[in-house]
């Protein structure tokens, strides 16, 4: 290999297209929502004369005609194979390949087969050192990121080489890294592991950030934005005056402790991503869920409800205490509490994870193709359902809870007409209009929907519904508490 030396690099990093996007479920708009933030992070260490390129192939078609020197692909397990394909094309082009990401970091010997070099964990410490050795014509073949993990000095994303226009949610962003918590469904603690599991930027950085997106609504993408009680404190004050809407994501007790709930409404929290994931305790107990244990949920629909915070609930279905009853408690539980949205999941043992080892252990494991490993597919033996039950439970509670009759019902749970009809919107326009987002899309005109979505997550406070008996709540217990 020819050392780059100081010329100027040509490169080109892909996010490809994940194989669910191609099957029945697909709907275009889920696909069309957040730019690769992770790809974009990665070019701002890139030398000013350097050419780059992101191709996101969820939203356009990637060239495979052209000639970069240097190619750097994100890896998801459910694009993996496309990943691969996409890699050994570029090799045999005569560019060099980097793979990075959480399949990477979870199967690094199957990644390595088609890359000179991959990238384990986090890149904001490993990608600059491999540059640097590029440059020097002295790539190694493996970079771990392990000790000294930190956003400090990390230089601003290059946002100029994303193309708004193609996004619902161009203005999305990220201002931590990992998760506090530790579920054993979650690839987290294997991509983080060997450093620093859960960290942020300087508050400043993340304010100057904001500052520099257009328009008024954000989208935190942080797998859980209340994670480090300090830190949220001053972003929240910080962005107090801003006038921005904004989503993001926490846990269930996260949000009944203290008051940063109450902050983040006040600095402009309009939607909130929650893992309830399960109604059954054993279920959270498994799964090593311990921040759900002892939670009243109904507290939490309830607190947010009243701060005017909309919610997607995540559920997911074929824990190893799931009966055939589940599916029909847990949609009913939803629609009865007014949640927003749902994301129903079947339960995916991904590799590299707790889970996975568990049910490698037991023989429950029936498939290694990762293209089933969306959560719309059976790929363990579980416990209770039978695979197909599992499956058609599932299916079920989509069709279920995004009925129009459910909509509907859902929101008449909250207390004002204008609340009400913000869920109602919120809802249907979410699943309900296909073709129209479909338009739009094609027509690389997203970002006409920007003053719509505004308009519906605009602040509305609900006042408290009627406090129901003890018998009527959902809480769940530790074991041993029951």
């Amino acid at each position: 290999m020819i050392a780059p030396g100081s010329r100027p690099l040509s490169v080109k990093f892909i996010l490809p297209s994940l194989t669910e996007a191609s099957d029945p479920y697909w709907r275009p708009i889920k696909y069309s929502l957040f730019p690769p933030l992770g790809l974009a992070t990665l070019a701002a260490y890139l030398s000013v004369d350097d050419q780059a390129a992101i191709v996101d192939e969820h939203v356009e078609r990637l060239a495979l005609d052209d000639a970069p020197e240097l190619v750097v692909i994100q890896v998801y397990i459910t694009n993996a194979y496309r990943a691969y394909g996409i890699a050994d094309h570029y090799r045999r082009q005569g560019a060099f390949v980097c793979l990075g990401g959480l399949h990477v970091t979870s199967l690094p010997d199957e990644a390595a087969a088609h890359a000179d070099a991959i990238f384990l964990g986090p890149g904001e410490q490993t990608f600059p050192k491999f540059l640097q050795d590029f440059r020097a014509g002295k790539p190694e073949r493996v970079y771990t990121s392990a000790a000294g993990r930190s956003l400090e000095r990390v230089p601003a994303i290059r946002r100029d080489l994303i193309q708004r226009a193609r996004y619902l949610v161009p203005n999305s962003i990220v201002v931590t890294r990992g998760c506090p918590q530790h579920c054993d469904f979650c690839y987290k603690d294997a991509f983080f592991q060997g450093g620093r599991g859960f960290y942020t930027q300087r508050v400043e950085d993340a304010l100057e950030e904001i500052e520099r997106l257009p328009g008024r609504h954000l989208y935190f993408l942080d797998d859980h934005l209340l994670g480090d009680r300090h830190f949220a404190e001053a972003l929240f004050a910080g962005m107090n005056g801003m006038r921005r809407l904004f989503q993001g994501a926490a846990t269930v007790d996260s949000i009944l402790r203290g008051d940063l709930i109450e902050r983040a409404a006040e600095a402009g929290l309009r939607s909130l991503f929650v893992g309830f994931e399960t109604l059954t305790p054993e279920n959270l107990r498994r799964s090593n869920k311990r921040q759900n244990l002892g939670r009243d949920y109904k507290a939490v629909t309830d607190r947010l409800h009243s701060l005017g915070i909309m919610i997607n609930g995540s559920f997911v279905f074929g824990m190893d205490d799931d009966r055939e009853d589940v599916f029909r408690r847990t949609v009913d539980w939803a629609i009865e509490h007014g949640i927003t949205t749902a994301t129903f999941h079947i339960q995916t043992p991904y590799p590299g994870t707790r889970l996975h080892a568990h049910m490698v252990r037991e023989g429950r494991m029936l498939t290694r193709d990762w293209n089933l490993y969306d959560t719309r597919h059976v790929v363990y033996r579980p416990a209770q359902l039978k695979p197909e039950a599992l499956k058609a439970g599932y299916d079920w509670a989509y069709r279920e809870f995004y009925r129009w009759a459910s909509i509907t019902r859902a929101s008449l749970h909250h207390g004002t007409l204008k609340h009400q009809a913000k869920h109602f919107f919120y809802a249907s326009g979410w699943k309900k209009f296909e073709l129209a987002w479909d338009f739009l899309i094609r027509a690389k005109q997203l970002t006409r929907a920007t003053p719509l979505l505004e308009g519906v997550l605009s602040r509305v406070t609900s006042s408290m519904p009627k406090q129901q008996d003890a018998g009527d709540r959902m809480v769940i217990l530790p074991e041993g508490i029951l």
